[in-house]
């Protein structure tokens, strides 16, 4: 067991909130000839949402089921758990009116998903290891993952460094730090909330040149990114 799927992130039975900038091309169509910035009312907005979707994450960790599929309506959750077993990977996309945004995010794009992927028997203490094994997560999750390691840690609370490498149409490599806390429910259940509480977007990554763009102040293709993660061990794994 060394390898999750992943997008961005490993998603698993949880969320993944993240802001870009609205798609735009600078004059004569290169996507790499442009600069903007993340306003106030962007940000704004962005955390209105954040909050609302933490207030429902909380309603459900004491009221509602813990996995989100387990909402489903009941023909449509043995299907998705029957996919799950065959080793198939569920993702779904999460309207802005389903955290109560029902207006638009002005001068950027909220990017809401929510997946689970069964890994078949592990124990959750199995999973909970490689989760926090951040110092070799650039191994576990290469290419996406290229630099990876701890700069501290309390307990349960890390904080992390990544570095994301992702490609499409154009390479976008990012420096990011994350704050992340993992709660254990009981000895079956765990759960963790993570926030990037730092994205720099990298000139020349690799270069002798190469340096970190002022976040905030780039291209926009990631500002910032909340991760909300459940893990529950039942069927014979997580």
């Amino acid at each position: 067991m060394r390898r999750f799927p992943d997008r961005w992130l490993c998603v698993l039975a949880g969320c993944l909130l993240a802001i870009t900038q609205l798609p735009r091309l600078a004059e004569g169509g290169s996507p790499s000839g442009f600069r903007v910035s993340l306003s106030s009312s962007t940000l704004q907005a962005f955390q209105r949402y954040v909050a609302t979707t933490d207030t429902q994450s909380s309603r459900n960790l004491g009221d509602g089921d813990f996995l989100w599929i387990d909402d489903l309506p009941e023909k449509e959750k043995q299907g998705v758990y029957a996919g799950l077993k065959r080793g198939e990977i569920e993702m779904r996309r999460v309207p802005p009116e389903a955290a109560g945004a029902n207006a638009g995010i002005p001068g950027g794009m909220i990017h809401d998903w929510k997946g689970i992927v069964f890994i078949p028997g592990v124990k959750l203490d199995q999973v909970l290891r490689v989760l926090q094994d951040y110092d070799h997560q650039a191994t576990i999750y290469a290419p996406d993952v290229e630099k990876a390691k701890i700069e501290k840690r309390d307990g349960n609370h890390y904080v992390v460094f990544l570095r994301f490498r992702r490609t499409k149409v154009v390479t976008v490599v990012l420096d990011t730090e994350h704050d992340v806390n993992y709660f254990r429910d009981s000895p079956t259940r765990a759960h963790s909330r993570s926030s990037a509480i730092r994205i720099a977007e990298v000139e020349n990554p690799g270069a002798p040149d190469e340096k970190e763009k002022k976040p905030g102040e780039d291209q926009g293709f990631l500002w910032k990114m909340e991760t909300w993660w459940r893990l529950q061990e039942k069927d014979g794994g997580v």
